[in-house]
């Protein structure tokens, strides 16, 4: 196949989870199928990042793109101007009808296209010359929905809420309008067909690379160190560590007062970098080349989510660090792993603050629930098994696109994809070793 694959974004640096997965994704696919990567480009990326775009595409066509930059006089402006939208700001600020136009014109030699992410959806037109598919990280609407929960501040709060409204409108009538959506996990796959009527919707696992994800036995656990991984400019994530901080860690620091939390991640928010001027207890790196050292030598990993969608690579990554993982029910979203047995799972500080000391005072527990994990992750869950699945569901879509396929010969090609696609042991429920949510 020839596939135009669409997204906001050049892939390098390979620094947050969206990216990881599309990257992994791409290079399995290229080695079987001709991948064009029509982007959006701010033009921050570097040559050598630019140049490393021929890792996953055989073809990279970039469109000249200028965000506002956060929290100048026209990004506020930008905010007040998107309350007279109908679109969410998160899906306006990201229209183009340059991209528009290349995409129109790009679909007329390709087999399909791929639109990766919501974000860039308000570009691909309708009736395009050939099918579609929208492979979806995240329900956006959950996200936006657990912001507004969570959000104490009123004028915060009712902006989120307005927000939240107008991403579930138009996310349901995305999804609705392209010929299949490819959601990452049984969670949200169930959601999208259940909320939003989508009658093509189809799961493919997340992966790890586990080769790279490996513990290398050079570095030495800090007794006592907690970690935490992912991008600090990502908003779920920054409600993340400041739930922990001020709720989780003072509760920790009662029982072992020498603990430390170590945030690697890039952007972290100005009053983190504050608090770790003030608090020795909590350190904050930033971006760094590689966070295999930091998670190895750790002796916990968290993951404090309360807002999110989608799965979380992270866990996986820790997974295959064989890391004592203890996570929010959120935090573990549509992954295969069971409490207790692949990591703790805690919902209220008390209940996080708990399962964290008992994986820090106790060193065979921590050390056998690390090894349950790594072999979980390493039997199952390889980026090329989820590449061949991804493939399969593509191809069954451009073969039986749902627009003009009678119901009968659809099934009988939706069952021919499924019985051609690698099954996820794992899975657990009604849709196991299946590629289709019903």
């Amino acid at each position: 196949m020839h596939i135009l694959w669409i997204k906001t974004e050049l892939l390098h640096p390979v620094d947050k989870g969206g990216k990881i997965r599309t990257y992994n994704m791409l290079k399995e696919l290229k080695r079987d199928h001709r991948i064009t990567y029509l982007t959006l480009d701010d033009g921050a990326a570097s040559e050598s990042e630019r140049a490393s775009a021929t890792e996953y595409a055989h073809e990279v066509v970039c469109v000249p793109y200028q965000p506002r930059e956060k929290f100048t006089r026209a990004f506020y402006a930008e905010l007040l101007l998107n309350s007279v939208s109908s679109l969410p700001y998160a899906i306006g600020k990201y229209q183009s009808p340059q991209l528009q136009r290349e995409i129109s014109e790009r679909a007329k030699s390709v087999d399909l296209v791929v639109c990766d992410f919501l974000a860039p959806a308000a570009n691909v037109p309708r009736n395009l010359a050939c099918p579609t598919v929208l492979f979806q990280h995240n329900v956006e609407a959950m996200i936006w929905k657990r912001h507004y929960e969570v959000q104490r501040n009123l004028a915060k709060k009712s902006y989120l809420f307005t927000q939240w409204l107008k991403m579930r409108a138009f996310e349901r009538r995305a999804c609705r309008r392209f010929d299949a959506v490819v959601a990452v996990s049984k969670e949200d796959c169930e959601q999208m067909q259940n909320d939003y009527g989508v009658a093509e919707v189809f799961e493919i696992p997340t992966g790890v690379d586990t080769n790279f994800f490996r513990p290398s036995g050079k570095e030495k656990t800090t007794a006592h160190n907690i970690v935490f991984t992912g991008s600090m400019d990502w908003l779920p994530n920054e409600d993340a560590i400041t739930y922990f901080t001020e709720e989780i860690l003072p509760r920790i620091k009662r029982e072992i007062p020498d603990v430390t939390l170590t945030v690697v991640g890039r952007n972290p928010y100005p009053s983190l970098l504050e608090l770790a001027k003030k608090d020795p207890a909590v350190i904050v790196t930033g971006r760094v080349d590689d966070v295999r050292p930091y998670m190895e030598r750790a002796a916990a990993y968290v993951v404090p989510l309360r807002i999110g969608g989608g799965t979380r690579l992270k866990i996986y990554e820790a997974m295959a660090m064989e890391k004592a993982i203890v996570s929010t029910t959120i935090g573990a979203e549509g992954l295969p792993v069971e409490n207790g047995t692949e990591l703790l799972l805690a919902d209220t500080a008390e209940e996080f603050a708990t399962a964290v000391i008992k994986v820090l005072d106790d060193n065979t527990f921590a050390r056998e629930l690390g090894a349950r994990a790594a072999a979980t992750v390493r039997q199952n869950f390889g980026w090329q098994q989820v590449a061949e699945r991804f493939a399969a569901i593509c191809e069954h879509v451009r073969v039986e696109p749902r627009h003009t396929v009678p119901i009968p010969e659809k099934q009988r090609a939706l069952a021919d994809a499924r019985a051609s696609a690698p099954r996820a042991t794992a899975c657990r429920g009604p849709t196991a070793g299946s590629t289709r949510c019903r």
